[in-house]
């Protein structure tokens, strides 16, 4: 059924008077409001724990030589390597106290490389190991070695990473 829509125009003196009527044919129903992509269902909301565990893998954060190159990282670049929005390394900010950005005159946050080691800490437990926020603050306050374990458990990996290539190349 086409739309009809009536316009009005306005004279000098104020008078207003109809002008022509404009017909506007109706929307076709048949076309999709937006297309899928990769047969992947759209969602809204929370990413689901199968998701999350697949995203695990593909944290970019560089060695300690290169991290430690630079004095500051800005937010961008600290949620880009991370793979996960600003405004959850916001959140992340105020619920741990390990975190401390310091912030420039602007109030953006510059990223020290330990804040970044911190952040990837709290990422190994909230992401990986599954803890919630509660169990991951809880975590850090009594484990004072927590630290120490992480950077056991990261030099394991780079050691299993280093044996599978090794093994596929064989």
């Amino acid at each position: 059924m086409p739309l009809n829509q009536i316009s009005f125009s306005f004279d000098d003196t104020g008078a207003v008077q109809p002008a022509e009527k404009v017909v506007v044919p109706a929307p076709e129903k048949n076309i999709p409001a937006k297309k899928k992509t990769d047969n992947k269902k759209i969602t809204r909301g929370r990413m689901s724990l199968k998701d999350m565990e697949a995203g695990v893998d593909l944290i970019e954060v560089p060695e300690d030589e290169v991290l430690f190159g630079k004095m500051y990282y800005s937010m961008s670049i600290v949620a880009d390597m991370f793979k996960v929005n600003q405004s959850l390394i916001r959140f992340w900010e105020n619920e741990f106290d390990i975190l401390k950005p310091k912030k420039n005159g602007k109030g953006d946050r510059l990223f020290r490389p330990e804040d970044v080691k911190n952040l990837k800490l709290i990422y190994h437990l909230l992401r990986e190991r599954k803890y919630t926020i509660e169990g991951a603050k809880d975590f850090l306050k009594n484990n004072k070695k927590a630290d120490e374990k992480f950077r056991m458990i990261e030099s394991l990996k780079k050691i299993k990473g280093f044996l599978n290539e090794l093994k596929a190349n064989l």
